[in-house]
């Protein structure tokens, strides 16, 4: 693949951005392009970067980026709030509109983790998007977060987040927190597992996140303005063992969408463990996604 930088501002913040471009000397161009958002602590050289790699040479341009406050991006560190990603995602379309390479009128968007729900989000108020793939996603932002953590945790993060309340509006900062206090790992040992090997080569991947973006993910719903996305396709791909988030997210999700929806469970595997280029399972999803995506962008 060919890739270049293409660095835009959200919010006045610049953000690092790539663009990734099949590489075929420009003859297929214009492309339709994807955007691919990363999840919880994810920035574009993780999973971005992946979806780039395997949807290249299958003909789609690919936008890879660092939110706001992560990677190279602009913004205050440990601010991690999916409301201001959705604006981040927005600004990266507005972006692709100016690149000649692309067609911006055939653009989708592929979200991973929390940002299958930003992704959500940010469709529902854009009808430039033309299809939309949670995959692994949030729906609603409290219970997933629940669903992470036994009664004492849980009981101890919502003191957290009230205390923290009173003290940014006293003091004007948020408490940093572990993120691992937020998004309970070490219930998922999968997952636990491949983000220790894999996702921690990643500079800055694991630093601290404020409360006050814990109090913002619990606000987080996206499973309220999904059916907006109609009559655009949405799929929702979700591992049927997904232990981070739990399947009841994809399905919720996929209840409260209006056609044309999809949704596939993949049955044995979990949040990330098979996220590697080569795992049958991420090329299987591969597959899927072309088949979604080019019946709209490219038959379409």
């Amino acid at each position: 693949m060919t890739t270049r930088p293409l660095p835009f501002f959200s919010s006045g913040l610049r953000l690092d951005a790539d663009l990734h471009l099949p590489d075929d000397g420009g003859e297929r161009a214009p492309y339709p392009v994807v955007l691919a958002c990363s999840g919880y602590q994810g920035q574009k050289t993780i999973h971005p970067e992946r979806f780039a790699r395997a949807l290249n040479p299958l003909g789609y341009a690919v936008l890879a980026f660092d939110y706001r406050g992560f990677g190279l991006s602009e913004g205050e560190r440990g601010r991690l709030i999916p409301q201001e990603w959705a604006e981040d995602v927005r600004a990266g379309i507005d972006r692709i509109g100016t690149v000649s390479e692309v067609d911006a009128g055939r653009l989708a968007l592929v979200g991973w983790g929390l940002g299958g729900g930003v992704v959500v989000a940010e469709a529902a108020e854009d009808p430039r998007v033309r299809a939309v793939a949670c995959l692994n996603g949030i729906a609603d932002g409290t219970r997933s977060t629940r669903n992470m953590h036994d009664e004492a945790s849980w009981a101890g993060l919502l003191h957290r987040i009230e205390a923290d309340r009173g003290r940014r509006t006293s003091t004007g900062r948020s408490e940093l927190a572990d993120p691992w206090d937020i998004v309970r790992l070490n219930l998922d040992d999968r997952t636990d597992g491949y983000v220790g090997a894999e996702l921690y080569k990643t500079p800055g991947f694991g630093s601290g996140v404020t409360l006050e973006s814990a109090d913002f993910l619990l606000r987080f719903a996206p499973e309220q303005v999904v059916e907006r996305i109609a009559p655009r396709p949405l799929l929702v791909l979700h591992g049927a063992h997904n232990d981070l988030h739990k399947p009841v997210e994809a399905q919720s999700m996929y209840e409260h969408a209006r056609e044309p929806k999809r949704l596939e469970l993949l049955e044995g595997r979990g949040h990330t463990e098979w996220m590697f280029d080569d795992d049958p399972t991420f090329k299987h999803v591969v597959d899927v996604l072309d088949e979604f995506l080019g019946t709209v962008l490219i038959a379409g």
